[in-house]
């Protein structure tokens, strides 16, 4: 890692993984327990940072907890809390010390990190930064429920829960593999539109992975109101045309 600057502390973007403590990378336990402040996304409706309790066995108690709240629903509330994250974290910077902000997965695939990130290069441009990429929930679902992404030649396309069906349609269409991710909330309108698209048999739900609430489920016509998680994806194996790749 590189050298702290004599004058900024290092911002140091961490993914702890989807869940499982042991799923932590070494570089990532390293810097996490060498740093004076921990900083940690929470959502507003929730009691406690995931990202948090995922490492909560390897946090001292003498570092210093800063927690960014954030709301799910509100896009135009999140800009402003996400500056005042910055401006939380840059604060801590100016003063030299170090601060790792903790995000679940991978801090640069659908990530919080990438707002603070953002907020912090223009507040003080001069802070070094390290990132330390995580195991996405993508990989790990992958591996829990045996359904590889892709082979060699093919395409993976991975889609956030706001989409449509002709962006379903499209992307089945032209990815031999589609991941749907935080499904859970538009499950009901994604399994129609599976349906009518004819992919319901080539899907694969999987919810919270790697904790002790996993659940693979293959047929997704027997997903329940139980099954439903924040932290859900879905494989779905596309129809992509025969033909050559570039």
């Amino acid at each position: 890692m590189p050298e702290t600057s004599t004058t900024f502390g290092c911002l140091y973007g961490i993914g702890v993984g989807p869940g499982d403590p042991e799923l932590l990378t070494l570089k990532a336990l390293k810097a996490l327990q060498k740093v004076p402040v921990i900083c940690v996304p929470q959502a507003a409706n929730r009691r406690d940072s995931y990202a948090l309790t995922i490492v909560k066995e390897y946090v001292k108690p003498e570092q210093e907890i800063l927690r960014a709240p954030f709301p799910t629903d509100d896009a135009k509330g999140a800009a402003q809390v996400w500056r005042e994250a910055s401006e939380l974290v840059a604060g801590h910077l100016s003063k030299g010390q170090d601060v790792a902000f903790l995000t679940e997965g991978d801090p640069m695939l659908f990530s919080t990190f990438s707002y603070v990130l953002t907020g912090v290069q223009e507040l003080c441009p001069e802070a070094p930064v390290v990132i330390i990429p995580g195991v996405s929930s993508v990989m790990a679902a992958a591996a829990s429920s045996g359904v590889p992404l892709v082979t060699h030649g093919q395409r993976l396309a991975i889609l956030p829960a706001a989409y449509g069906l002709d962006d379903l349609s499209d992307a089945t269409s032209n990815f031999d593999t589609v991941v749907l991710m935080k499904v859970s909330p538009n499950i009901v309108k994604t399994l129609a539109e599976l349906e009518e698209l004819g992919l319901t048999g080539q899907s694969t739900y999987v919810r919270r992975v790697s904790t002790d609430r996993e659940k693979v489920i293959k047929d997704v016509t027997k997903i329940t109101e139980e099954d439903m998680d924040y932290f859900s994806l879905l494989i779905v194996k596309g129809n992509p045309p025969n033909k050559p790749r570039q």
